[in-house]
């Protein structure tokens, strides 16, 4: 007799639901028919993004790759169109990438001055990585060593030179370099001091800094 009784219950409880879920059906069917539609229209639109991006990308990157091989190859103007295309039209990182090595190409061309502003507007945009940003800073510094005065280098890179920043080491060798060329000695023993006392700094930029703490004794500097 219980088990007559479950069953009776379960058949009873099945058609309740049976019967919820037809009303439910009959009343949202549009809502429930549009949600459906919806998901796979989102579904089928990410994966077409998702498609665009990665061949926009891939289309970028081919690009890229065959104006660096211009530029290896010599053949400047040609990689400096190349860049500068992709500058416009390209797609993700690819843009201020070339814009650096366009700017690269100006520099081997003798354009220094085209170099330094292209270097600089990158430097300046606040759209991109500040890891990027600063290494455009750091690429205008070293041009102005040769092409600008300490005040112009100063200008770029001394905001990097300061304890825990990535960059400071390269940032004092320009800084203590452009100090040196200026004839303001005692700036730059500072500036290769601060390398030579920082025990994080690289190798090769060390022993160029032991080097011009070196000559800058010889010349009656302050170290």
């Amino acid at each position: 007799m219980s088990d007559d009784n479950s069953t009776f219950i379960r058949e009873v409880n099945d058609d309740l639901r049976s019967d919820l879920m037809k009303a439910l059906w009959k009343r949202f069917r549009f809502v429930i028919v549009g949600a459906a539609v919806a998901i796979v229209a989102i579904t089928a639109g990410l994966r077409g993004w998702e498609h665009w991006k990665e061949t926009t990308a891939a289309e970028s990157g081919d690009a890229f790759l065959a104006a660096l091989e211009q530029a290896r190859d010599g053949n400047a103007d040609a990689a400096l169109a190349g860049f500068q295309e992709i500058e416009k039209s390209g797609y993700g990182a690819y843009p201020v990438l070339a814009q650096m090595r366009a700017a690269t190409v100006l520099a081997d061309k003798g354009d220094t001055a085209a170099a330094i502003s292209a270097f600089s507007s990158v430097a300046k945009d606040s759209s991109q990585p500040q890891a990027i940003r600063d290494a455009a800073r750091l690429r205008a510094a070293y041009l102005l060593v040769d092409h600008g005065s300490y005040a112009d280098v100063s200008a770029e890179v001394e905001q990097l030179a300061v304890p825990g920043n990535p960059a400071r080491h390269s940032a004092r060798e320009a800084l203590g370099t452009a100090a040196f060329k200026a004839g303001d000695l005692a700036k730059a023993a500072q500036w290769f001091g601060d390398i030579a006392a920082d025990t994080q700094s690289p190798n090769g930029i060390a022993t160029r800094a032991g080097i011009m703490l070196d000559l800058i004794a010889a010349r009656g500097g302050t170290t």
